[in-house]
């Protein structure tokens, strides 16, 4: 394995991989989305690895971390002279990752002033460097990175609609990781085997299943990052339990919030239409309060099972233990509550046992 390899057998990184083998010679303006830590970069990485660039330069710019000031220079470089201090020549990335992958990570942060020029160079593949009368063709794969919702920043002014469009004609959304616990204990095993060997240790980190399911039900808010961590902390301080509540203090009471305690509101809004009141002609004469228990106490087991499901990847008996119900139980209220999966979790090996 290479650190360009996607860790996981999630729909979401199933659905990653395919997408990567589908576009990585295409060289379509590619937005990849998702919080801190989960992995954008791994994503952009890989499709450098497996496209027909990957003999040529992989230049990463990370816009969060440029001065306004110099934005421009370290996009499209400067001639000698161009300004006071330009002692010499300057090529700027778009020059250097000509034939080759130029990497906008966080290209949310980017300035609004440098999104105007961006755009043009990318419609045209052409710039011109500060103080040059030069124009430089440049056909480097331009692909981009956010933990933004972009959408939203459109909104209040903050990011051009043109630019959004022009950098995402191919979206890859990953998933963080509490959305899909699938894949943590196959990157606890990946990790683990990696920094065991770059920490020159001989022993095999071991785990007892109880931390393991105590870890795959963790919120993981570093995501992938944090789990690298954790996972290094826990080379070096050891895998006894007492050290790694110690690394997570919060191990024990890490379980997903239930959906209608984060909104209460939008949950007594759908509680209130799941009773189907006729509001036209207010006819109640048809309720009574029995149904309306009945209807109350369906509504809230569907709601709080689907919840769970979802965020076990739809993994049944691990959900089962979470809700401390039986298998068969859960079982029966996926057919009494109409509880459909995802077309992606119908297969068997989604639909764990």
């Amino acid at each position: 394995m290479t650190d360009t390899d996607l860790i996981g057998i999630s729909p979401n990184i199933t659905k990653i991989k395919m997408m990567i083998n589908k576009i990585a010679d295409t060289g379509c303006s590619t937005l990849v989305c998702g919080e801190t830590g989960v992995g954008k970069e791994v994503v952009v990485r890989r499709l450098w690895e497996i496209s027909d660039k990957s003999e040529k330069p992989f230049v990463k710019v990370n816009c969060a971390a440029l001065p306004a000031a110099l934005a421009e220079s370290e996009l499209f470089g400067y001639e000698k002279g161009a300004f006071t201090g330009a002692s010499h020549k300057l090529r700027g990335k778009f020059e250097l990752a000509n034939g080759g992958i130029l990497f906008l990570d966080e290209i949310g942060d980017m300035p609004l002033e440098l999104q105007s020029k961006l755009l043009h160079a990318l419609q045209d593949g052409e710039f011109i460097p500060l103080g040059s009368e030069k124009t430089f063709k440049s056909n480097a794969w331009v692909i981009a990175a956010t933990n933004h919702d972009l959408k939203e920043d459109i909104k209040v002014g903050k990011f051009r609609k043109d630019l959004y469009y022009r950098i995402s004609t191919v979206m890859i959304n990953i998933a963080p990781l509490r959305k899909r616990p699938e894949d943590i204990s196959h990157l606890i095993n990946y990790y683990a085997q990696k920094y065991t060997s770059d920490l020159n240790e001989n022993r095999k980190l071991s785990l007892s299943n109880n931390i393991i399911d105590k870890l795959t039900a963790y919120h993981w808010p570093g995501n992938v990052r944090e789990l690298q961590n954790v996972i290094r902390r826990i080379i070096v301080m050891g895998e006894n339990e007492e050290n790694i509540k110690e690394i997570i203090p919060n191990l024990d009471e890490s379980r997903h919030p239930l959906p209608y305690l984060s909104n209460k509101n939008e949950y007594q809004s759908n509680f209130i239409d799941s009773l189907r009141l006729n509001s036209e002609n207010h006819d109640l004469s048809s309720l009574s309060l029995k149904k309306i228990k009945k209807n109350a106490s369906n509504y809230v087991e569907k709601e709080v099972i689907s919840y769970v499901l979802e965020n076990t990847g739809w993994n049944r008996k691990r959900a089962a233990e979470l809700l401390n119900i039986s298998y068969r139980t859960i079982f029966m209220k996926l057919h009494e509550l109409d509880i459909i999966p995802p077309h992606s979790a119908q297969a068997p090996s989604v639909w764990t046992a």
